[in-house]
């Protein structure tokens, strides 16, 4: 299993002044693309303006930036999503967080909204497959996003970050049910434990969810194949066709 590396990119980015360039056979394409809030967006290889693609919005962990989604993406999958980064909420020493009161969740909540309304208007994004996925703290968040707002998001993806606690996550249980969710926990963290995954399987039955719990071996890290799994399962959930590809994880359970 390999851990995440930083391999360079083969698709532009953007931050929150620049314009997106975007190859496309021996020509280059320019769209601008202005927000308020610092993101970072990516363009699909071999851009198809006829085509709605799937938005993959990715949330970083707690130290992280929005800059992070050039290392993702090209192990997620070049092809299949227009990708986007939002900043996080609080600014740490290092790099950013998402906070956990009202005021932070508020804030994100406004944040994510905003730069996926600037990218649907952009590119051909399918309104109704727009993915919220983040590793560790981000994860948490994007769960909570998804939980928050089921017609706006087709379902949500933590990689090493706990279900949501506090605040009232399952305050839209009927919506709840319906969410699209996927938990990849590494059996060996310090922080997200078995037993933490143990008491959310319980949670998650008695609320009558469906949620796709996939385990690691593998301390708190994000691995290449944790990316690899997370666009299979995304594209699982795209074209409703269960992936024949063989598990590599030693525990992929669906509970509901």
């Amino acid at each position: 299993m390999n851990r995440l590396i930083s391999p360079q990119p083969a698709i532009s980015s953007l931050s929150k002044s620049t314009t997106i360039t975007q190859t496309r056979s021996p020509r280059s394409i320019s769209v601008p693309l202005r927000t308020d809030q610092p993101h970072c967006l990516m363009v699909p290889q071999h851009y198809e303006r006829n085509y709605a693609y799937p938005l993959l919005v990715w949330l970083h962990d707690c130290g992280g930036t929005e800059q992070e989604l050039k290392q993702i993406v090209p192990l997620v999958s070049l092809r299949n999503y227009v990708s986007l980064a939002v900043r996080g909420t609080c600014e740490l020493e290092r790099g950013f967080g998402w906070g956990d009161c009202g005021e932070s969740l508020l804030a994100a909540e406004s944040r994510v909204a905003d730069a996926v309304s600037h990218a649907t208007q952009r590119f051909n994004v399918h309104r109704q497959r727009v993915f919220l996925a983040g590793a560790g703290e981000g994860g948490t968040m994007a769960m909570r996003l998804a939980l928050r707002s089921p017609e706006q998001y087709a379902g949500g993806a933590s990689i090493g970050g706990s279900f949501p606690r506090g605040g009232s996550p399952l305050a839209r249980l009927a919506a709840a049910r319906d969410s699209r969710l996927l938990l990849m926990h590494c059996r060996d963290s310090v922080t997200y434990t078995v037993q933490h995954v143990c008491d959310e399987l319980s949670l998650f039955h008695a609320a009558g969810m469906s949620v796709t719990v996939r385990q690691y071996p593998c301390p708190d890290e994000l691995t290449t194949q944790m990316l690899r799994d997370l666009d299979v399962w995304l594209m699982e959930q795209v074209t409703g066709v269960r992936s024949d590809e063989p598990q590599s994880t030693p525990l992929t359970s669906e509970w509901n």
